[in-house]
């Protein structure tokens, strides 16, 4: 049923203020026949002209954009050479202007991170679309009633709660990922629109979801490696120094790995005073990075901040928690938190070295996978993880002979998903929907057509499409935004992407070395310590917190809740904690689902998605 355009007013209100902690500085909304867009603005280009909703000449066509468009001046002078007229200096005015003369096809010129809608009234269709690698956040829920979009799923409760119902088979998915992969999403009948996508919509012809970009695969060695070393190189420092643009103070996080030491080594060269780094550890000593954090800092002549963290992890687990619109597993969410919460009492922008692993072949399952490939005997190895899987889950061996039994594709599968199947040490009930998929199939959708003979590169695609929107970016997202900072991640700019995916997985990653070519691109760029330092990530000390702060969550799942009670198998789950709290298995990763699910849903029951999240404290040692 139709609604007035004052209705249509406070309910676009009604969502932006669900999100306002992702645009503190204004607000702005356009409301005409048919259309009602709003958003928050986080000040960064154009700081004083650069009001949302921005229209063209005319005001038929309208846009509100989150993120950044990198090539914005490049385009700005080819439009302005055609006889567009612009009246900011900002990179929004660019998407209304670059729609005009190509349309939809506009979205392949753009280099950024951006999720916006524009409103061609003319034609009465609204376009909605993604960048490439799903840095930033856009999902929908297409009704008869029309289309509602938003940047985080606590503007559709908003709108109206009564509408959203948990999906039983995103509860699966993300009991297998830790996330829930699009284009799905925790409610039933809302979708993700999947990076390199573009969505049109109008009241004639509905909905249609586009692919705008599509991944390149590796390609012959159009050039030797010194060549790819270079040109690696080259754009390495391109995609940094097109990041810095900013009217607003700008800083990156630094973790003293090979990733943000690039960027932030790569930053120093092109920053004009002395470039702001933050890091922060842990008291515990072997989750402590800050000190090589801080060599670099110190190599590299920064301004560098850095805390040692105690925090109370009990406030700070549900807090987290919630902080997500949908449940999200990673517990290194807390430090990217802290380290997000650090940054911004200083800058409003920060670049951050997330996307290389997944580029460059740094995790180390990649290597292992490599490692373990298994030739002909399928027949045999089906066999004997058939045996493994009728075994008792404690019986001595039988993980060994369930993984012996995988093929090369199984065992990596395994790396990156948990088991849901009962029969496989998973917790989904027999009943819902998603609980009988295998560990192997979880992935099928998106290997079956990219593994050809170059399983390295493979795996690495893999993860650009899943893995990396689905929890790293979401991750770094929903971290940053819930201070209000923007995180910037320059290894992933499409010039750089677009190049290391024709790269052949060898040369990427071997058995014996991880990010083997960017590791020769980058020296003599970062500090040779760097080089040689083992890969750590942000760990955090998830098995002391179990056996301490955390232990009474972990014993509640003994007594499910009726929320979690509706997904998961209760006799699973309490062999879990036994088997856990006994020192048998390492159930460490299943059990931080089950606990954040059971947060997340007690949550929801009480209306508590609707609001912006509740921010812990730094909980400085």
């Amino acid at each position: 049923m139709p609604i007035s355009q004052n209705e249509a007013a406070t309910r676009v209100r009604a969502m932006c203020d669900a999100i306002a902690h992702r645009g503190p500085d204004s607000d702005g909304y356009h409301v005409a026949e048919g259309v009602a867009l709003g958003m928050r603005r986080l000040s960064i280009i154009d700081v004083s002209g650069g009001q949302q909703p921005i229209s063209n000449e005319d005001g038929s066509i309208t846009v509100v954009f989150n993120g950044e468009i990198y090539n914005h001046r490049s385009l700005r002078a080819e439009l302005e050479a055609s006889g567009h007229r612009f009246r900011t200096h900002s990179d929004t005015e660019v998407l209304v202007h670059l729609y005009e003369d190509f349309g939809p096809e506009m979205v392949s010129r753009l280099h950024g991170m951006f999720a916006f809608a524009i409103w061609d009234s003319r034609n009465r269709v609204l376009l909605i679309a993604r960048d490439r690698t799903g840095m930033k956040p856009l999902s929908y829920l297409a009704s008869p009633e029309g289309l509602a979009f938003c940047s985080e799923l606590r503007s559709l409760w908003a709108l109206d709660s009564s509408r959203l119902r948990v999906s039983a088979s995103a509860v699966m998915q993300y009991l297998a990922f830790g996330y829930v992969p699009d284009p799905a999403s925790i409610f039933e009948g809302v979708k993700k629109l999947p990076p390199g996508h573009l969505l049109l919509w109008s009241a004639q012809k509905g909905t249609e979801v586009r692919r705008y970009w599509t991944a390149p695969h590796p390609e012959g060695p159009a050039m030797d490696e010194a060549e790819q070393v270079e040109t690696l190189r080259a754009k390495l420092d391109a995609a940094v120094a097109s990041h810095l643009e900013a009217e607003v103070p700008l800083g990156a996080f630094l973790s003293g790995g090979v990733d943000s030491s690039t960027v932030v080594a790569l930053m120093c060269r092109h920053a004009s005073g002395r470039v702001r780094t933050f890091s922060i550890g842990f008291a515990e000593d072997e989750y402590d990075e800050s000190a090589a954090a801080r060599a670099v800092a110190a190599e590299l002549g920064t301004d560098h901040s850095e805390l040692i963290l105690r925090p109370r992890i009990e406030d700070t687990f549900e807090a987290i928690a919630l902080m997500f619109d949908e449940p999200l597993a990673d517990p290194s969410a807390i430090p990217n938190f802290f380290v997000a919460q650090l940054a911004r009492l200083s800058v409003t922008v920060a670049l951050s070295g997330d996307g290389g692993d997944e580029l460059f072949g740094g995790y180390s399952r990649y290597r292992q996978s490599i490692g373990h490939e298994v030739g002909d005997g399928g027949g045999l190895r089906h066999l004997v993880s058939a045996m493994g899987l009728m075994l008792p889950h404690i019986f001595p061996g039988r993980n060994w002979l369930v993984d012996f039994g995988r093929s090369q594709w199984g065992r990596y599968a395994a790396t990156v998903v948990q088991p849901v199947r009962l029969d496989e040490g998973g917790v989904g009930r027999k009943d819902q929907p998603g609980a009988t998929v295998f560990v192997g199939d979880q992935l099928l959708d998106h290997i079956s057509s990219k593994l050809g003979d170059d399983f390295a590169a493979a795996m690495m695609q893999v993860d650009l499409e899943t893995y990396l929107p689905g929890d790293i970016l979401t991750k770094v997202d929903r971290t940053s935004m819930a201070v209000s900072l923007e995180a910037r991640v320059p290894l992933l700019d499409f010039d750089l992407v677009d190049f290391a995916l024709q790269i052949p997985g060898k040369s990427r990653v071997t058995v014996n070395e991880s990010k083997r070519l960017f590791r020769r691109a980058i020296k003599g760029i970062v500090p040779e310590s760097v080089l040689s330092r083992p890969k750590q990530g942000f760990e955090i000390p998830l098995g002391r917190w179990f056996r301490g702060p955390l232990r009474h969550r972990i014993e509640a799942l003994r007594n499910l809740s009726p929320e979690l009670r509706q997904y998961v198998d209760a006799s699973a789950v309490r062999r879990l904690v036994v088997e856990h709290v006994l020192g048998r298995r390492d159930h460490s990763n299943m059990l931080w689902r089950l606990m954040v699910l059971d947060c997340w849903l007690a949550a929801l029951k009480i209306g508590r998605l609707g609001h912006p999240p509740t921010l812990p404290q730094l909980p400085v040692m």
